[in-house]
């Protein structure tokens, strides 16, 4: 168990696991919470749940492992510190028992949450940007209005904060993301809003997509021309439609729904939301894929063969789904941002060992070797809405593949294709 908290304090959360806050979530509503470095968690949705148990073996590649159940309960200590602890479903102890939860970082670094502030433990630099966000974010949490939380983070739609040249980059990369702070602080003001009623929640375990990365760069890209779910209101029906008219989504079956990019040439995290997203015209869209794989000296053009390979792939396994529908879900396309050793093009092939595939030589803007597919990932997140026929229960019963998510990645790869041929050597 991770020595978080005292030793007064083990005892009575030694059967759980304390989740943090998960600060690589770009997009999306619903909380996402670590419970170790190769986990994660979220609200357990029926719908989703079901997908995940019976995916095809084809999908296997292109969604993250699914690892199981946990209960969840909010919990808040003498110090009126609100924590969320997984426990075991049902009191399967192995359960949580065969997760590796060594990885736990000691109670020095956690991000805590109060019922006043957030507060950060680890005495660190924060830019005057992050404390003005913090301040807002202060007085959002005491209107209790999770609506005019939303409304005034469409502000911030682009935010760059600066990273200090010092010290390791990964540990800093943390604790700046603005929209998984949001998301968190919600699920926390509804669970405590909740907590006279209810105090159990049932959690699922994913893979951590991104544990595999010193500094993760994220695009999140909300995939297909329709949103709305069979089972939506006809008020919410009558929203996503309205979303999609107004954003690239109809034209192209494809939008940004958010993104966080580490740029090692200036030194900042880039960060953009869902609402800047809604508001990109095609030409828009395309710029913003440009600024994804710009690290902020060079274009990465040795990640555009890698993602292509495995967007093409994708295309054809949904291709050959009956059925499916991925109403509402999310692609995710991850690399990583850290910046590694320049090395010349005819280097000595011994002055390559131990550098990773993206090793570049900068001045000359060339590559000393080609990547493979393994430098870059490709994941389909986020199946709240998603219906087949093998379901039984639903009403409506889909017919052939999801055109409306073919088109997508049909068109994402075209423009992929676009930037890296105007871009080329």
């Amino acid at each position: 168990m991770s020595p978080a908290f005292g030793a007064m304090e083990v005892e009575h959360y030694s059967k759980g696991v304390l989740l943090e806050p998960f600060v690589h979530q770009v997009g999306g509503h619903s909380c996402v919470l670590r419970f170790n470095d190769k986990t994660i968690c979220k609200p357990l949705i029926q719908r989703e749940h079901q997908f995940y148990e019976t995916l095809p073996a084809e999908m296997h590649k292109f969604t993250p492992q699914y690892e199981g159940v946990v209960s969840v309960s909010f919990e808040e200590d003498e110090d009126g510190n609100l924590c969320l602890i997984a426990y075991p479903l049902n009191g399967d102890h192995d359960n949580l028992e065969s997760l590796d939860n060594s990885d736990c970082e000691p109670k020095s670094k956690l991000l805590r949450w109060t019922n006043k502030k957030t507060v950060l433990l680890e005495n660190e630099k924060l830019t005057k940007e992050w404390v003005r966000q913090h301040r807002k974010e202060e007085k959002m949490m005491k209107s209790h209005k999770l609506e005019e939380e939303f409304e005034l983070l469409k502000k911030s739609e682009v935010l760059y904060y600066s990273v200090e040249k010092k010290g390791n980059v990964s540990s800093q990369f943390k604790h700046h993301n603005p929209w998984s702070m949001k998301c968190h602080q919600q699920q926390l003001q509804r669970m405590k809003e909740n907590a006279k009623h209810r105090n159990q929640y049932k959690f699922i375990l994913l893979e951590n997509l991104t544990s595999r990365y010193e500094v993760p760069c994220v695009l999140d890209l909300k995939m297909g021309t329709r949103q709305h779910g069979d089972d939506a209101s006809e008020e919410k029906k009558a929203n996503q439609i309205r979303k999609c008219q107004q954003s690239t989504s109809a034209v192209i079956g494809v939008r940004v729904c958010g993104m966080q990019v580490y740029q090692p040439g200036s030194g900042q995290l880039m960060f953009m939301n869902k609402y800047h997203g809604r508001k990109l015209s095609v030409q828009g869209f395309k710029e913003a894929l440009y600024q994804f794989f710009h690290n902020g000296k060079y274009l990465r053009r040795e990640l555009f063969e890698p993602v292509l390979k495995k967007l093409t792939e994708l295309k054809s396994v949904l291709e050959k789904q009956e059925s499916y529908r991925f109403y509402s879900s999310s692609l995710l396309i991850i690399y990583d941002g850290k910046e590694l050793p320049d090395v010349p093009v005819d280097s000595d092939p011994e002055d390559l060992e131990g550098l990773s595939e993206e090793s570049s030589d900068e001045s000359a803007g060339a590559y000393a070797y080609k990547p493979t597919a393994s430098s870059v990932d490709v994941r389909m997140i986020d199946f709240a809405h998603t219906t087949c026929r093998y379901y039984g229960e639903d009403s409506v019963v889909h017919e052939g593949q999801d055109t409306g998510y073919v088109f997508g990645l049909q068109n994402l790869i075209a423009i992929i294709k676009e930037i890296r041929d105007e871009n080329s050597e």
